[in-house]
């Protein structure tokens, strides 16, 4: 009997569970490209929204079969009013990606039954009510911008976090409407204008040292360039009330972005991903963008070079190890913004407020159980669910400009 264990033993070893080379996928290919291909097919999608995936999945699921060359994150950042969306959409498109949009608060405050939960500010106190960036632009110095700030930072970190668990899960690149390595340029921005504390602003920087580094950098940064007073001009054009009439829109602030922007944001993350430059002030041809794109060589680097590193895996065991991370753990990584802030008094909300604030909450439409135990809302079979949602996915929700 003894005999037969060690035998079962070296067979596992050998085989299911043995280390496997994973060969990086080097160049980005566009639709024109892809057309030609007749590989075989990849395996459909993994369901990371409602499976899990766990280390006994490792090797029956093999996370490397879906991946191939346009496995990949690439990030747009540019000033407001650039034309990163519409550009972002079009690459998306060319690329075979999936296109997430900003991340914005109405992906927050609309829950999942498409309630509107701003309705019930009213009934809040001061210190408790929605948020938002048509808030701060209009109101930059109000108690509550401190807590929208962290807000809008969580909520870019969740949505990068789907945009891991995705990659990883389905093999479908993704072209990110901004992320969250780039956020501090605009607390930046804040700070210097007088809209945050200087304890909001150290606050800030305690949380991102507490969460960043649980992510993996993007392989590519393609940044918008539009002069100041092009990306005002823009803003004139197209005529939105709240930035219009913004008090935060002014030279001075979007000059400190854009010095934010080139001397730390791109400066810094070039170390780690590729980097396009493009002049954009009078728009460009997202075709052109992609032929650059073609080009570049995201394996050309030794061991020890820190571009593209976070992404240099070579065993499936490694791979798997991330999928599982991104894909199962995301309540776990959101955890690291549990840092006390008590010396910041903005974040600090009073007790009778909070309660205030629980009890409408949790009486609120589609909140007074988890997501698909609402029978009141349409939800059905409720006596018989076991458990709820399997993770936290943010709506891919652009945020509407017009109301």
């Amino acid at each position: 009997m003894a005999n037969l264990v060690r035998i079962g033993l070296r067979l596992a070893n050998k085989g299911l569970f043995a280390k496997t080379e994973v060969t990086s996928l080097r160049f980005i290919s566009g639709k024109l490209l892809r057309c030609q291909d007749d590989r075989p097919p990849k395996p459909a999608p993994w369901n990371y929204k409602e499976k899990s995936y766990t280390i006994l999945n490792y090797w029956t699921d093999r996370t490397t079969s879906r991946l191939d060359e346009n496995s990949k994150i690439v990030v747009v950042e540019g000033p407001v009013a650039a034309g990163k969306s519409k550009f972002a959409k079009e690459l998306a498109e060319e690329l075979d990606m999936l296109y997430m949009p900003e991340a914005n608060l109405d992906m927050v405050y609309i829950n999942e039954y498409g309630y509107d939960l701003r309705q019930l500010d009213e009934q809040l106190p001061e210190s408790c009510r929605s948020f938002d960036v048509k808030d701060f632009l209009l109101t930059p110095k109000h108690k509550n911008t401190a807590g929208f700030q962290f807000l809008q930072y969580h909520t870019k970190y969740s949505q990068y976090i789907d945009a891991l668990a995705h990659l990883l899960s389905t093999g479908q690149g993704i072209v990110l409407d901004r992320c969250c390595f780039s956020d501090f340029v605009f607390v930046e921005a804040m700070y210097s204008q007088g809209y945050l504390s200087k304890g909001a602003y150290k606050g800030y920087y305690e949380v991102r040292q507490n969460t960043i580094n649980e992510l993996l950098r993007p392989h590519l940064l393609i940044y918008l360039d539009v002069p100041v007073n092009k990306v005002q001009e823009n803003i004139k054009k197209r005529a939105l009330p709240f930035e219009k009439n913004s008090q935060v829109l002014t030279p001075q602030y979007l000059s400190v972005m854009e010095k934010v922007y080139k001397q730390k944001y791109l400066k810094e993350l070039s170390k780690h991903a590729e980097l396009l430059i493009y002049d954009w002030s009078d728009g460009g041809e997202v075709e052109i963008v992609v032929e650059d794109i073609e080009r570049i060589d995201f394996d050309n680097y030794d061991l020890h070079d820190p571009k593209c590193k976070d992404w240099r895996r070579h065993t499936e065991e490694d791979w798997g190890a991330l999928r599982n991370k991104y894909a199962d753990h995301k309540d776990s990584l959101q955890n690291y913004f549990n840092v006390p802030l008590h010396h910041v008094p903005e974040m600090v909300i009073d007790a009778e407020d909070a309660k205030i604030y629980h009890d409408i909450m949790n009486n609120a439409p589609g909140e007074v159980y988890q997501p698909g135990f609402n029978a009141d809302m349409g939800d059905t079979g409720v006596l018989f669910k076991m458990s709820g949602h399997h993770r936290e996915t943010l709506p891919l929700r652009e945020r509407n400009l017009a109301k």
